[in-house]
């Protein structure tokens, strides 16, 4: 799309906004929006008013706004009687955006109804144009300004200062118009968007189906088969043997060397050295101690998150936590990267619970002597192999059109953005 300039411009006297066109001022939020934050809950009230009665309002909170696509989940369970006039409202047609902690000027969506909200969010109500300045919030101009603004430990910028927030302003009837084009164009963005997110999500589903049957069935449809006698596991091939974990691998407990760097396993799968991933939102220990070494290799176990798949064939040498169980297989004919997804599925089918003790809700310890009694399916080594030469063709090929759908996302979002910037800030003539 090629839309031209405004026939003329002025210096907007503000140094991040730049000129703006002639016809248009700048002035402070604060003469055309009401700008005002939420009440804070505690748990005894939340637990006061889970209602699901008509005449109730949803109570949102931050994480009830959705980063990427603007939405607001308002069937979230909290709902707020009507009668409640201490708390305050965010009406229908007005917008929130998140004004403090990790969200902070990142989270921002107009409402389709009231609500009551949290006071870490902040309402713009405005009888002027409250789409007009909800785009304005989306612009790169606004995240920066807002994002050099913030202060406090956790982050966060005032409704004094927002107030006194200065955006660029055309006459009410431009202010529709240029909100209608939004509308419009970035409805088209967002739907290709969807479709490439959609796209994205089939070829998990169909890389991960691939990858049970597979590990479940082996690849010869022709095959005859036998109950596994496994509940969660079903029916596998005649020939393929049925064994207990004791009988496949043992517990390793190495020491760890003074120059190994921290493993961790990550509930996708992957086991590889923490500083190949991420090194931030990790709880470092003061003292090092029972750190245990992990091997290129060695089959990984995460004692506290394996019901969310963090069990994999570590990529690295390390030192790892004792919470893992670090195992190596018994006897030639184990393959550990084929294991490593027999027990993912099984995770997946949520029987790492059935035979791990939960020391907190939804959080089942998994041990080694627990282990010892599982009983797996165990097809030929030739079997494993080539199971697992097809699996990591599957692998490729879905990380290679996963990373061509995320690109395509990228590039939409750039110029989603980009077209709301040219069009907030009068840098092309939507008229």
């Amino acid at each position: 799309m090629s839309l031209a300039r405004y026939p003329e411009y002025k210096d907007s006297g503000v140094d991040w906004l730049g000129e703006i066109p002639c016809s248009w001022t700048v002035k402070p939020l604060k003469y055309s929006t009401h700008i005002y934050t939420g009440n804070s809950l505690n748990d005894a009230e939340k637990k006061l008013y889970e209602s699901t009665a008509p005449d109730c309002l949803p109570y949102i909170s931050s994480k009830d706004i959705d980063m990427e696509t603007h939405e607001v989940q308002y069937e979230n369970g909290l709902r707020i009687p009507t009668e409640q006039d201490e708390l305050k409202v965010a009406p229908r047609g007005s917008f929130l955006l998140c004004i403090e902690g990790g969200s902070a000027g990142k989270k921002v969506a107009m409402l389709s109804q009231d609500v009551c909200f949290v006071n870490k969010l902040c309402c713009f109500s405005s009888e002027e144009n409250s789409k007009f300045k909800y785009y304005f919030a989306q612009t790169r101009n606004f995240k920066d300004k807002f994002e050099l603004s913030m202060t406090g430990l956790i982050g966060g910028v005032s409704t004094s200062y927002l107030k006194n927030f200065s955006i660029p302003t055309p006459s009410r009837h431009e202010q529709t118009a240029i909100s209608n084009f939004l509308d419009r164009e970035t409805g088209k963005i967002d739907a290709l968007i969807a479709e490439q997110r959609r796209l994205v999500e089939l070829l998990a589903e169909k890389r991960q189906a691939l990858i049970s049957h597979a590990v479940t069935k082996g690849l010869n449809s022709n095959t005859r088969m036998k109950d596994s006698g496994i509940e969660w596991l079903g029916e596998i091939p005649m020939h393929w043997r049925v064994e207990r974990g004791r009988f496949l691998f043992q517990k390793l407990e190495l020491l760890p060397e003074s120059e190994d760097g921290v493993v961790t396993a990550f509930r996708d799968g992957q086991v590889t050295l923490r500083e190949n991933r991420r090194v931030d939102g990790f709880t470092l220990a003061v003292l090092e101690v029972g750190y245990q070494r992990v091997r290129t290799g060695d089959l990984v176990i995460h004692g506290m998150d394996a019901f969310a798949g963090a069990i994999g064939v570590s990529e690295s040498t390390g030192k790892c936590t004792p919470e893992y169980s670090v195992m190596t297989p018994l006897r030639p004919g184990i393959d550990n990267g084929y294991f490593a997804l027999i027990l993912r599925l099984m995770a997946q089918r949520n029987f790492i619970f059935v035979i791990c003790p939960s020391v907190r809700e939804r959080a089942p310890r998994f041990r080694f002597e627990a282990f010892k009694d599982v009983h797996l399916p165990v097809p030929p080594i030739d079997e494993q192999m080539e199971i697992m030469r097809l699996i990591e063709s599957v692998n490729s090929e879905a990380k290679t059109l996963a990373s061509e759908a995320n690109r395509a996302i990228e590039l939409l979002q750039e110029r989603r953005s980009a077209l709301i910037s040219a069009a907030i800030t009068g840098k092309i003539d939507t008229r």
